[in-house]
């Protein structure tokens, strides 16, 4: 627990040297990055989501890719393809950026349908296939995929069940304005913009201890009774039901929305130094790994529900063991 507690305060430090407040943000990453899942980051234009994903790859020794993603960005551009050799007369493999242990997928809803498919496959399965040979992903593996919700034209909506590929989906808000007057004190004095490498970096084997802790956290049985009931809750079952809630969700979570919320609840738990998990770790990122597998009505989307008050609704019916 010592060496845990020593991993996560080393990459904090690298996180807060470069953004400002997030502390939301923050702790997703961190539960992310121990659970040994992805992250899908949406807010407007200039709230440091790639800052954030910049500065979380920089407090770890592995590898580190950015990808823009553009309308005729195409697959091979992500996993990579074979490329012939006149001189010899073979063809070499030449690896995408998708083969590196932290990637950041800029603006993932600006690329086609095909190559989010390509991208997503490589998120589920940990290997990619070029001309017919597997090479498998390095580990640990995170993508950090970003978007903007408010521009439409030459954007490709992520489908449901897409992003139920995502163990976690923060949604950034504006900072306080002490944060803000932060980022201007920075600005002004250069730190916002100093070397990104910090002096002492968490290595890989570390980040893989931490996973392997978080499998080794203690999760009771009412733990789990409580996971479950709150997870049928939302398709509309439960020992509590909800009274209306079919009018407002379409789909509830599914069985990979338990996995998230008691994984989630582990990684935690092993953030505040604990080896067993509460009510209270299934509690604290419920809308994280909620709020984008809930697939809500149209009459909830022109009513203006949001999946945040489906959400205080199911955990406010569903008793706390």
């Amino acid at each position: 627990m010592e060496r845990a507690g020593s991993i996560v305060r080393s990459i904090t430090q690298v996180f807060q040297s470069r953004v400002v407040g997030q502390e939301n943000l923050r702790r997703t990453l961190l539960a992310a990055l121990a659970a040994g899942g992805h992250v899908l980051l949406e807010s407007v234009p200039g709230l440091a989501k790639t800052t954030a994903a910049s500065a979380l790859a920089s407090g770890i020794s592995g590898s580190f890719s950015r990808i823009q993603c553009t309308p005729d960005l195409m697959p091979n551009d992500i996993i990579g393809t074979q490329i012939f050799n006149y001189g010899s007369g073979t063809f070499t493999t030449q690896l995408g950026p998708v083969h590196a242990n932290v990637v950041l997928l800029d603006e993932i809803n600006r690329s086609s349908a095909k190559t989010q498919s390509a991208m997503l496959e490589a998120m589920q399965e940990r290997q990619t296939s070029i001309g017919g040979e597997v090479y498998p992903l390095p580990e640990p593996f995170m993508v950090l995929a970003t978007q903007n919700p408010i521009e439409e034209e030459g954007t490709y909506v992520l489908p449901e069940a897409q992003m139920d590929r995502f163990l976690m989906k923060e949604v950034l808000t504006y900072p306080r304005p002490a944060e803000e007057h932060e980022i201007l004190d920075r600005s002004t004095s250069g730190t916002l913009t100093a070397p990104r490498r910090a002096a002492q970096t968490v290595g890989l084997e570390d980040i893989r201890f931490l996973q392997e802790m978080v499998d080794q956290v203690y999760v009771d049985q009412s733990v789990k009774r409580y996971i479950i009931d709150l997870v049928f809750t939302t398709r509309g079952s439960g020992p509590r039901p909800v009274a209306n809630l079919t009018q407002s969700v379409r789909v509830g979570a599914s069985p990979r929305g338990s996995l998230a919320l008691m994984r989630v609840a582990q990684a935690n738990a092993l953030l505040h130094g604990r080896d067993y998990v509460t009510p209270d770790d299934v509690r604290a990122m419920r809308y994280a790994v909620l709020r984008h597998r809930l697939v809500l009505t149209f009459d909830a989307l022109a009513g203006g529900v949001t999946p945040a008050q489906i959400i205080d609704a199911v955990f406010h019916a569903v008793p706390m063991p």
